[in-house]
């Protein structure tokens, strides 16, 4: 099996996982979904191909300061649906909004000296 197979499936495991966790427990789905397993991926994926340590630092340094806008679309989600709004526009909205906050943090971001 090739090495961008075996990346492939391992990573659609982990989110395939969740979701089937999500049916039984939505707790328990949450508590594995919050946890940064994206991020972990790409920085063992890069390990894995000889990254060097401190490319992988600057990775998440830069992943850091993107959580901030994407928690928009978790709290904003939640509420709409709450309202009784159709999930698919929740998401689309919720989604349109989170991306209005990334639009608005790049620039501050660069211009306070974090480079992305």
């Amino acid at each position: 099996m090739s090495y961008y197979a075996t990346k492939i499936i391992v990573s659609a495991l982990i989110i395939v996982a969740i979701s089937e966790v999500a049916k039984r427990s939505s707790g328990f789905a949450a508590l594995l979904a919050s946890l940064p397993l994206t991020s972990l991926l790409a920085f063992v994926w890069l390990y894995v191909e000889g990254a060097r340590p401190l490319e992988i630092a600057e990775l998440s340094s830069q992943v850091f300061w993107l959580v901030i806008p994407s928690l928009l679309l978790f709290l904003l989600l939640p509420v709409l649906l709450k309202h009784g709004i159709d999930f698919w526009l929740s998401l689309g909205l919720s989604v349109t909004a989170t991306t209005g906050c990334y639009l608005l943090l790049l620039p501050l971001l660069r211009r306070i000296g974090v480079g992305l």
